[in-house]
Order: structure tokens, then C-alpha cells, then sequence
């Protein structure tokens, strides 16, 4: 690790039951916490949503990002969004439901959900730094139609702390792309929001279910904990009883 404050690996408490990660083979990917999401304004709110729902999930998220920043652990940011011409955007998305401006139509952040207008970007709490990849996903998932899955295995990686938003949707998406894909996901229940609290809470137990069908759910205290030697020992030690 790049500082001896963190940890070569730990076990993180979480549901169904604790896991051992390794740092050096695990990434914290951050699911499209973007303005158009956060933000009044944007494609969210567009929906109907009420846009605060979210910003639960950016404190923790931005102390596990810190974190990993400090450790040199692998960050991946997504960000969803459509090429100017909506080349890449299905007429059932762009369709769908009544909202008050569709995706390409000019909004209060410029064109809404398409890459380089700033309500696509990613909020400045959470803005990702030199040498973070970036992946631009034209569907809810991650790994569909981007690089992801080829960077990871670059990367050596294997396993992935998940956070972002939507619960139910772009990150629970990407969750099950990954697991058919045999990364094993900790998804961080407190860096994770949804506008309906109701799909949140659901979102995490459909991921834990029958033995962690799709993964395991934890918090960003418990990845933190796991991170720093003194606390990864004992959590370890505990684990083994």
C-alpha cells in the first residue's frame, strides 16, 4: 500500500457474514454521482424525484474515497449519459414514462444526460483526481457497452466496493453485471441512496439475500475500520472464533 496507515487487507463486518478483502486486488467503484442525478435541475428531477433523497450517500462515500485515495487503492467513477446525436440512447429509455424534459432536451445544466454538458459531470464533493478512472456507461449497468470489465482484469482485480446511486437501479445493475462477471461486491449501505427509502432498503436485502446471492452489504465505518491494521486485526481474530 502506498501508506502504512492502511492495512494489505482486512476483514470487513458486513451481511450475510464478515469477508476478507485484499487492497491491493479490490476497487471502489463509485456508481454515477452526477449533478443530473443530485441536483435540482437535472435528469432526477426531471422524473418527479425529489433530488435531496440522495445526498445521504455523499459524506460516506467521500470518507471511503478518501481513504482509498490515501491507501493507493484502484478508484472507478461511472458516470451515465448519451452522445450528442442519442446514437447510443434506445427510443424505449428516451420514451419512457412522461417527465418534464427527456433526455437530450436543454436543461439548467445544459442538455440532459448527455456527456459533456455539466449536469452529466460528477459532483464536485466526490470530483475524481489525475490517474482515477472514469468510465462513461450508456445503460444502468457498468459493465455494458464500456471498458470496465477489461480495466479490472488489467488492474488484477477481484473484488469491488460498490457505493453510488441509484440503489435499485444503476448500482444493483452493475452489482449483478459484476457477479455473473465472478467479482465478489461489498456494497456500502450508507454510501448508497435511492429516491424511494423504500427501494433502497429493498435493493440491499435483494443483493444479501439467500447467503449473499449477489453480494454482501456493509457501511463505510466497517470498510474503514477494516482498512487500518490495528482494527482489521482484531475484526480478523474475531472472525476465526
Amino acid at each position: 500500500m502506498a501508506n502504512s496507515k492502511y492495512s494489505s487487507g482486512g476483514t470487513v463486518a458486513a451481511e450475510p457474514g464478515p469477508i476478507d478483502l485484499d487492497w491491493s486486488s479490490t476497487a471502489l467503484v463509485i456508481i454515477d454521482m452526477q449533478r443530473d442525478f443530485m441536483e435540482p435541475g437535472g435528469f432526477g428531477e426531471t422524473l418527479g424525484n425529489d433530488v435531496s433523497q440522495l445526498a445521504s450517500a455523499v459524506e460516506p462515500i467521500a470518507a471511503v474515497l478518501a481513504a482509498a485515495r490515501e491507501s493507493g487503492m484502484l478508484v472507478v467513477h461511472t458516470r451515465e449519459g448519451h452522445l450528442p446525436d442519442l446514437s447510443d440512447a434506445p427510443p424505449a429509455k428516451i420514451e419512457r414514462g412522461a417527465p418534464s424534459l427527456r433526455i437530450g432536451d436543454p436543461g439548467p445544466m445544459g442538455r440532459i444526460l448527455i456527456r459533456g454538458e455539466d449536469g452529466h459531470d460528477i459532483i464536485p464533493a466526490l470530483y475524481p483526481i489525475d490517474g482515477e478512472i472514469v468510465i462513461d456507461k450508456p445503460g444502468k449497468g457498468a459493465f455494458y457497452a464500456t471498458e470496465l470489465g477489461d480495466l479490472l482484469q488489467k488492474y488484477g482485480i477481484k473484488d469491488l466496493l460498490v457505493c453510488g446511486v441509484t440503489t435499485e437501479v444503476c448500482v444493483n445493475t452493475t452489482v449483478r453485471e459484476a457477479n455473473d462477471r465472478g467479482y465478489r461486491c461489498v456494497v456500502l449501505a450508507d454510501g448508497c441512496a435511492s429516491y424511494f427509502p423504500e427501494f433502497h432498503e429493498m435493493g440491499l436485502k435483494m443483493i444479501k439475500a439467500q447467503g449473499g446471492i449477489f453480494g454482501w452489504v456493509s457501511d463505510s465505518a466497517a470498510v474503514l475500520e477494516a482498512m487500518t491494521p490495528e482494527t482489521s486485526n482484531k475484526l480478523a481474530a474475531g472472525a476465526s472464533r
